[in-house]
């Protein structure tokens, strides 16, 4: 990574839960972060701000508080505030929630990512890292999931819009040359997490003795992925510019590459676990066990998840390796911190 400070990276959601995470390991490598957020309540401000709080106590930090769906204010930032690079994360997230409002995952991750777009071509900005995500994999049932794989069958409205965004993001590396990277996150958890997600909603539940909704019968599988090894990916991958592959074909097209500037890569830790053991986990850290409450599985929902990620370690030499008993537990040290639990 360059430490020109004249070089500018923008982190869309950077008060989100990896958008605070990838804007602090940034900024700890002396690269300076404009960090761009709506502070929407789709949950917890207070959480959001604390995040902010934190990044706004570091040198190189730049804030603007901004809706990436709102056209005219991201127009005239990008005039105002040229990047050099883009890491897109802002996005209405959840695919349960797109079920109840399917409206503002139109509005952030459709009209806001083609915001993005816009600015990011007019600006010529160097590279467009995104985040895409394992929903898209969708009715898929070959494991491990593969970028290789064709992605056509989503299961949710949420899916729907992150592979909207691999298309979008297509059309203008090949229409103008646009150097982009979707990036399909798999289950991320970790300190500083979103509070409708598995850990966090399980943890919380354990404390206050209550029991946890266990869909699918506990037989669900997830590629969980500690967000410090997804910050690394995603920082490796910044700085690998991607070119136009010269072995693609459009007689046999690999959903991968292309003959534009633009790349998709799995970041998973490659190494799905039952959601039993994950729960397992959380009891052996909280030193209490969970009652269960166990359930089928949710409309919009995937019974497993597991990432092929061998073109990404080919692409920048990294590989995810937390394993979950040790992401689990650095998360509930900082849950008992953040909420003074003893």
């Amino acid at each position: 990574m360059q430490n020109d400070n004249s070089k500018l990276v923008w982190v869309t959601g950077a008060a989100g839960f990896i958008g605070f995470h990838l804007s602090r390991r940034l900024l700890e490598h002396g690269v300076p972060v404009l960090g761009i957020d709506n502070l929407n309540d789709y949950y917890d401000v207070g959480l959001k701000n604390a995040r902010l709080e934190q990044l706004r106590s570091k040198s190189g930090f730049h804030w603007v508080q901004k809706d990436v769906g709102d056209r005219e204010a991201m127009s005239h930032l990008f005039k105002e505030r040229r990047p050099w690079k883009v890491i897109h994360l802002a996005a209405q997230a959840g695919v349960r929630y797109s079920i109840e409002n399917p409206y503002s995952y139109v509005d952030s991750n459709l009209v806001g990512f083609s915001n993005i777009l816009e600015g990011c071509r007019h600006s010529r900005v160097q590279h467009l890292v995104f985040a895409s995500s394992s929903s898209v994999y969708g009715a898929n049932t070959q494991l491990p999931f593969s970028v290789h794989d064709n992605v056509d069958h989503p299961v949710s409205l949420y899916a729907a819009t992150k592979k909207s965004n691999e298309l979008m993001a297509h059309a203008y590396s090949h229409l103008y040359g646009l150097p982009v990277t979707g990036l399909r996150f798999f289950t991320v958890y970790g300190p500083w997490g979103r509070p409708d997600m598995a850990l966090f909603l399980f943890t919380k539940a354990i404390l206050e003795d209550r029991p946890i909704d266990v869909f699918n019968y506990g037989r669900m599988k997830r590629d969980f992925t500690y967000v410090d090894d997804i910050v690394e990916g995603v920082r490796r991958v910044l700085d690998q510019i991607p070119a136009a592959d010269p072995n693609w074909s459009g007689l046999t097209p690999d959903p991968a590459t292309s003959s534009a500037p633009y790349r998709v890569y799995n970041i998973g830790n490659n190494q799905p676990v039952e959601l039993e053991r994950f729960i397992e986990a959380i009891e052996k850290a909280l030193n209490k066990k969970a009652q269960k409450n166990y359930l089928p599985l949710q409309l919009g929902d995937v019974p497993a998840t597991y990432a092929d990620i061998a073109l990404l370690e080919d692409a920048v030499g990294f590989r995810p390796s937390t394993s979950i008993e040790e992401g689990v537990a650095r998360f509930i040290e900082w849950y008992r911190s953040y909420y003074h639990i003893s």
